[in-house]
């Protein structure tokens, strides 16, 4: 599976931004699928995620009610709809396959490339 991350850019606090992931190789609706985010000199962490039928959607608390998944499996593609953004949402971007264990969402299989996002102040 092949996973390219675009959408990125630069915007001022309190601007929107919309990402997308492309998925090749496999059918999407397959799997369950997750966006995160690495801030300069900081580990990557989850953001969101939504089960392969949409039936479900998690967020981590600072994103909660800004972000909002959302996938099309007909065109096999994530997306990450960003709003009300803020300078410490300023990250690269990637969205993964991911799986639930508990409380914790990881992500498997390959990265791709991700996309960046700086917000300004």
């Amino acid at each position: 599976v092949q996973l390219q991350a675009s959408g990125g850019g630069l915007v001022q606090a309190g601007g929107s931004l919309r990402l997308s992931c492309a998925v090749s190789g496999r059918t999407l609706s397959s799997y369950d699928m997750g966006w995160f985010r690495q801030a300069p000199g900081k580990e990557r962490r989850f953001v969101a995620a939504m089960t392969s039928g949409g039936g479900a959607i998690y967020y981590v608390d600072s994103v909660k009610g800004r972000f909002t998944i959302s996938r099309d499996n007909a065109k096999n593609t994530v997306y990450l709809q960003m709003n009300s953004l803020k300078p410490e949402d300023t990250a690269v971007y990637y969205c993964a396959r991911v799986s639930k264990s508990g409380s914790i969402w990881s992500s498997y299989g390959s990265w791709g490339q991700g996309t960046l996002v700086t917000v300004s102040s």
